[in-house]
């Protein structure tokens, strides 16, 4: 019931990279978490392309282009990795443009597609979270926000993971 977010204010632009910095508890999450319409905004607004989507659940933000990788990325363990990737596809829009949209996310992770019939529980902790990312690219965002995205993963990890991250934004545009 208490504010964890005071008179915050941001602008992420089309092609834009922003990182969300500070110290444990101070409300990264609980902030991406509202932008994603995880959680309720007790005031203020969040808007996304001029639309006021401070009130539109998650569900509803997704197929507007609002996805979220949380900590971690909570893959389904005992699903593939294609299994887990497909599931980000679930909007109309993003169902419609599966197959494209998987070729894509098996050429910015060629791992993914080595390991796509390996179950999701068996990946480590950099595939797994180059999994969720992937995942979240199968539903067609156009603003991708990443909760603790290096979190727990070796250096060389850390670095192809954002190495994918910034050539995903230059070749899309995608905030």
């Amino acid at each position: 019931e208490l504010p964890v977010l005071d008179h915050v204010s941001l602008e992420v632009g089309k092609g834009e990279i922003v990182s969300v910095v500070g110290a444990n508890g101070a409300g990264k999450t609980t902030l991406l978490l509202t932008i994603s319409g995880h959680l309720r905004a007790f005031s203020g607004r969040v808007t996304f392309e001029g639309e006021d989507i401070t009130k539109i659940p998650a569900h509803e933000a997704a197929p507007r282009g609002v996805v979220m990788v949380p900590e971690g990325g909570r893959l389904f363990p005992f699903m593939t990795v294609l299994e887990n990737l497909e599931l980000g596809a679930y909007n109309k829009v993003a169902r419609a443009q599966r197959q494209q949209t998987l070729a894509r996310v098996f050429d910015i992770f060629p791992m993914l597609a080595e390991r796509r019939d390996q179950l999701a529980g068996r990946l480590s902790g950099g595939e797994r979270q180059m999994c969720a990312v992937g995942r979240a690219l199968m539903s067609l965002p156009r603003l991708l926000m990443l909760d603790e995205p290096s979190l727990g993963l070796a250096p060389i990890m850390v670095d192809k993971l954002f190495d994918s991250v910034h050539s995903l934004v230059a070749s899309t545009g995608l905030s």
